[in-house]
């Protein structure tokens, strides 16, 4: 029998029944997905290389060898045409869980995404659902160029229709992939690279955490407290939210408390834990590798200062400056949110 775990914005950065076993975030979303594979049999799986392959992230590893080409299909290169086939199956009663290699490539199929996946279910008054996942690679740090190194999560959570997730860990990679398929909503789920624990990428101590057998939700539109803190509170998502977790426990050598506060979600986003957590400490940095014009930075500060206006002594971002992401490791890193650019914006907000 599966069981939601419903997790407050207060809870730990490791859910108490998380139990001992331990996955990489990669392994915990290919279970995810076979465990509703093996409950639902509208569920399915296509995109390219996630077959044999497992995909190119290892997402779906295993998916073929357990239930077969039928239900888990290799698409030829033309993300229109398999997204669109998605998109039918979905509408029919089928639960397709979509994988777009990366995110960048959305502009080929960004007509299918928007103005169908998101509006089919307001322009039929709500009488015909999309439930359906498009699952993608996000992030930047591996020199893989200015077509391959974005996140562009906030371009999806600006366009109304679809629910948005972003894990930054095992835990919440599982369940929030099983509640995604579950969803009678389109859902986009994008994972950044340096997250998955890949051996052939660079290692990330936390990509590797305790994950229950069983199946489980993770609420969707629900934050939390990655770390307590009363100082400064950071409000982060994805592979910042471990960039962020290094430069709290660094600091708190030196008497700083940060509170880190890891999103999840864009849409719907967790609007409450963002302003408790900003009130509570009164200064505000919020973290995004992704572009910081018009983007999740301006939206979390603006929910603090819409709701409790005198709550912030000090505000501040570290995005990604808007400028293509450079293929050189130098210019990469030089605009991408890294733990030094986190800690002079600490620093700073200590010094307001």
């Amino acid at each position: 029998m599966s069981t939601t775990i419903e997790t407050p914005a207060s809870a730990l950065a490791v859910e108490p029944d998380a139990g001992r076993r331990k996955l990489s975030t990669a392994k915990a979303i290919s279970e995810a997905i076979a465990q509703q594979m093996q409950a639902d049999e509208s569920v399915f799986v296509m995109g390219e290389d996630v077959g044999a392959y497992g995909g190119i992230f290892s997402a779906t590893t295993g998916l073929l060898d357990q239930f077969g080409p039928s239900r888990v299909l290799d698409t030829p290169i033309s993300e229109t045409a398999f997204i669109g086939l998605g998109i039918g199956a979905a509408v029919e009663g089928m639960r397709p869980v979509v994988e777009l290699m990366f995110v960048d490539f959305f502009g080929v199929c960004m007509d299918q995404i928007y103005n169908h996946m998101a509006k089919i279910h307001y322009e039929s008054g709500g009488k015909v659902r999309v439930p359906m996942v498009l699952m993608t690679a996000t992030g930047g740090g591996y020199s893989d160029g200015a077509q391959h190194s974005q996140n562009l999560w906030a371009t999806f959570a600006h366009l109304p229709g679809m629910k948005v997730v972003v894990p930054s860990n095992p835990y919440d990679a599982k369940g929030l992939m099983t509640a995604a398929i579950r969803s009678d909503d389109p859902v986009v789920y994008l994972f950044h690279k340096g997250v998955m624990g890949l051996g052939w990428m660079k290692k990330n101590p936390r990509s590797i955490g305790a994950v229950p057998q069983e199946p489980y939700e993770v609420p969707i539109g629900k934050a939390r407290i990655a770390r307590e803190g009363t100082d400064v509170t950071i409000v982060t998502l994805s592979l910042s939210v471990h960039h962020s977790l290094d430069v709290a426990e660094k600091l708190a050598d030196e008497g700083i408390s940060v509170e880190v506060v890891d999103l999840r979600s864009l849409v719907p986003l967790d609007r409450d834990a963002i302003v408790a957590s900003a009130s509570k400490t009164g200064r505000l940095v919020v973290v995004d590798e992704d572009y910081q014009s018009f983007g999740v930075s301006g939206e979390v500060i603006a929910s603090v200062v819409e709701r409790s206006p005198s709550a912030l002594r000090h505000v501040s971002r570290v995005a990604v400056p808007d400028v293509p992401i450079p293929y050189a490791r130098e210019l990469e890193y030089a605009v991408l949110p890294t733990p030094a650019r986190i800690e002079a914006a600490v620093r700073e907000a200590m010094a307001s």
